[in-house]
């Protein structure tokens, strides 16, 4: 294919990606921007001989298209349609599963060091975003293989974006990299005037090597990818393909690590995506004349519930202050960054470092709230244990994206945070079953004086049976009954609760009195509760969107256990396993935890018979 044939490609593919993300959602903006990235990627390297390592994969919808998945790409994030993430047992092209970000370089090195131990001579290559570079785990990786000196390159594409506009030291760096044209005039005749210093000695030599570098570093800003061992070219427009391919193929021919510098327009050919980059990062359907997103309903969100609650609680308290790690606006922080730019903090993607900001802000006498994607806080699980909990410090997890949260699949369900948090000493954990019960709670945690996690799901809050009616108000360590009954109870974790409403009164149609409780502390456990309900019935049910192991109800099957209680107790959450990508409700029926599988399970449980209708 001639480069000409490239550039209409190049067309196609944007217009193909435009009309089958319409329908089906999912990472837009981020693609655009590499169009022509990878389709230069794929003419110089012959995958999957040759390793393309991508970051996050986000931006890998392109590679799919190119690597036989055009066919099925209108399944795309559907269930059991093909993933929006590179994955391993999709295809032999995807070398590397991705979901989380800085992780290419460090998956690329050890792919290399392979390659080299068994004697092989194929390239390697890990690409990865300017954004996905603030991880510290993607500096690590520089670290080692400008130390091993292996052939490996890193594609750096600089977008100035993360999900939100990039920000801190970094950014500026690849910035003034990007627009001063001096750097590579002055470090070219640098090179060129010491090439023409004759060479009378190695003592002379020496000096003018030092001397290289002492002018090096007084003309040049930085030197930083160099210094830690690698060949740096750049930077190239990441739209103009010829020129992609011509540096692609020098880097190919370099021995030792390579970093080619790309530029890219995210969101490139959709003026609605180049206007609103962040908007059209993950998006849901859309008209594609407008740009304009297809809502899914009216109810509020739990993050823009969150992200009220976070305004009214800092106009109370002075010493309240969000952290974010580039989500501002995902997590529902975007008006308080506003309103209180100087109490927001975003640290990029640098989760672990977050967290023990947040330590260090508490130590110092704020009361600092993470907000966080469940599945990104276990990333820094170490310093949730070690910075936070250990030390008892006023830090307030919020854990936004709890539970199964969709299309983006296992790298993105927050399934796990129950059983990686409960064990943990120190730390209350809370789950709010609807927006005001989450206001309430993030104010309880603002004066909790120790370590707090309050997880919520993502979306709208569901329709609430006893909305109307009165609630119990927040108290500590306790939980709420909403429906009192004598033949079982359901224990309901968060979102499950008005789950377990639904499925109790359709129990109360066959005549099974069946109670439910709103969880609300995980913990500590509500052991009087337990202990009360356990008198009117020896039935219970616990119904959560975690893991069954370690989760919520592990901790009741504990103290049931500890007391001596006699108790039949069934647990309803998710299996030993990975849940796959899909739409909510789809994954709910595959495990069992629809209104109508719970309807069927709960009322052969209490009566050992078969259910009979809905």
């Amino acid at each position: 294919m001639n480069d000409m044939q490239q550039k209409l490609l190049a067309r196609e593919i944007r217009h193909f990606m435009i009309e089958t993300i319409s329908k089906t959602g999912g990472h837009l903006a981020s693609n655009l921007g590499v169009v022509e990235l990878t389709i230069a990627l794929h003419s110089v390297y012959s995958s999957p001989e040759d390793k393309i390592v991508w970051d996050v994969g986000h931006q890998a919808y392109i590679h799919k298209i190119l690597t036989g998945r055009q066919d099925r790409f209108h399944t795309l994030r559907q269930f059991e349609g093909i993933s929006g993430f590179p994955k391993i047992c999709e295809s032999p092209h995807d070398v590397f599963g991705a979901g989380h970000s800085s992780t290419s370089i460090s998956a690329a090195l050890g792919l290399a060091l392979a390659r080299d131990m068994d004697g092989l001579k194929h390239s390697v290559v890990a690409v990865i975003g300017d954004g996905a570079l603030t991880g510290g785990m993607a500096f690590e990786a520089l670290n080692h293989a400008g130390h091993l000196e292996t052939d490996i390159t890193v594609v750096l594409n600089e977008n100035e974006m993360s999900i939100a506009e990039n920000v801190g030291s970094l950014s500026k760096y690849l910035s003034r990299l990007r627009t001063d044209p001096k750097y590579f005039k002055v470090k070219e005749d640098i090179e060129n005037l010491i090439k023409k210093i004759p060479g009378i000695g190695n003592s002379v030599a020496r000096v003018a090597e030092k001397a290289k570098d002492s002018i090096k570093y007084f003309l040049v800003p930085s030197m930083f990818f160099e210094e830690l061992g690698f060949t740096y070219l750049g930077p190239i427009d990441g739209h103009n393909i010829v020129t992609l391919k011509d540096v692609l193929r020098r880097a190919k021919n370099l021995k030792g690590p390579v970093l080619i510098h790309v530029v890219t327009k995210k969101g490139k050919g959709y003026k609605p995506a180049m206007d609103n980059p962040d908007k059209f990062h993950g998006v849901g359907c859309f008209e594609i004349e407008t740009g304009e997103m297809i809502s899914n309903g009216s109810r509020q969100s739990f993050s823009s519930a969150f992200g009220e609650a976070m305004i009214d609680i800092a106009a109370e308290d002075p010493k309240v202050v969000a952290i974010t790690a580039a989500m501002a606006d995902g997590t529902g922080l975007g008006d308080f960054a506003g309103i209180y730019p100087g109490r927001f903090f975003d640290v990029g993607i640098a989760e672990q470092h977050a967290v023990t900001f947040a330590a260090g802000l508490a130590r110092g006498g704020y009361k600092p709230v993470f907000a966080v994607y469940s599945t990104f806080l276990q990333r820094a699980y170490d310093q949730v244990v070690h910075d936070v909990c250990l030390q008892g410090l006023p830090v307030i997890l919020a854990i936004d994206r709890a539970g199964i949260v969709g299309q983006d699949g296992p790298t993105h369900h927050g399934v796990f945070d129950l059983s990686y948090l409960r064990h943990i000493p120190n730390i209350k954990i809370m789950a709010p079953c609807d927006c005001s019960e989450l206001k309430a709670m993030m104010k309880y945690a603002v004066q909790a004086g120790g370590p707090v996690a309050v997880r919520y799901p993502r979306g709208a809050e569901e329709d609430m049976p006893f909305r109307n009616k009165d609630r119990s108000p927040l108290e500590d360590g306790k939980s709420e009954t909403i429906i009192d009954g004598k033949d079982i109870c359901i224990i309901a974790v968060g979102n499950m609760v008005a789950r377990a409403c639904r499925v109790a009164a359709k129990l109360r149609d066959k005549g099974i009195e069946a109670g439910v409780v709103n969880a609300r502390f995980i913990k500590p456990l509500d052991t009087q509760l337990i202990e009360a309900i356990l008198k009117k019935s020896s039935v219970l049910a616990v119904l959560e969107d975690n893991v069954i192991s370690g989760g919520y109800g592990s901790s009741v099957l504990e103290y049931i256990n500890e007391r001596g209680i006699k108790a039949k107790v069934k647990l309803l959450g998710f299996p030993d396993e990975f849940v796959p990508h899909g739409d909510t409700g789809s994954l709910y029926r595959m495990y069992g935890l629809d209104e109508v599988s719970l309807y069927k399970k709960l009322i052969e449980f209490v009566g050992g018979g078969k259910a009979i209708g809905f």
